[in-house]
């Protein structure tokens, strides 16, 4: 399984922008997706999760009613919305899937990593 994110950049506060992550390879039994980020000199923070089967969806405060998780299943695509972004939001954002723990926050659950894609909110 390889993931590749892709969306990020530089933006100004108040913009949105989607991140998108594409799986390839293996891409059936997948149980949960989520997004994490990580700033300079910060551990690598949860910011969003989904079940695979969409029934479930956890965000973190921080990005609670801005962020949204989704996914494309015809095309292997997971994607984060970005609303209303913030320079707090200045990160590294890494998407992620796993086999069997589903939706959730725990970094250690998930299987399968994309490599980083800058955001940087600033004026």
């Amino acid at each position: 399984v390889q993931l590749q994110a892709s969306g990020g950049g530089l933006v100004q506060p108040g913009d949105s922008v989607t991140l998108s992550c594409l799986a390839s390879g293996r891409t059936t039994g997948f149980a949960g997706m989520a997004w994490f980020r990580q700033a300079p000199g910060k551990e690598r923070e949860f910011v969003a999760a989904r079940s695979w089967s969409g029934l479930s969806q956890y965000y973190s405060d921080s990005v609670r009613g801005r962020f949204v998780i989704s996914r494309d299943e015809a095309n292997n695509m997971v994607y984060l919305q970005m609303n209303n972004l913030k320079p707090d939001d200045t990160a590294a954002y890494y998407c992620a899937v796993n086999t069997g723990a589903g939706a959730n926050w725990y970094r250690s659950t998930y299987d399968y990593w994309g490599q980083g894609t800058q955001v940087t909110v600033s004026s």
